[in-house]
């Protein structure tokens, strides 16, 4: 399934465009998989690594890495940069269930 595909779900979509290099975006790893155990499959979390995927970096204008994007039906609804805390997370997923 592709990426464009995969935002056009109607479960929110949370995108968390990382790098390798990054030490926020390590400290997000963790805190994703907490997010992901609490929501199970009431929301589907994809991790994209800008230094692979450019373009779709270029086309969400991310800058900054950790970048936050929350898709619902192929629109953005949420987006923050830097490292979010778990909690925050969940209750931004659950907004859009």
């Amino acid at each position: 399934m592709s990426f464009s595909e995969l935002i056009k779900s109607d479960k929110p979509v949370l995108v968390d465009f990382f790098a390798t290099w990054c030490g926020p975006c390590k400290t997000m790893a963790p805190i994703l998989s907490q997010v992901k155990t609490k929501m199970g499959d009431k929301a589907n979390i994809i991790k994209v690594d800008v230094d692979q995927n450019p373009s779709a970096a270029q086309a969400y204008q991310v800058s900054g890495v950790p970048t936050l994007i929350v898709f619902k039906n192929g629109q953005i609804v949420w987006r923050q940069s830097g490292v979010v805390g778990p909690d925050q997370l969940v209750n931004v997923l659950n907004s859009y269930i």
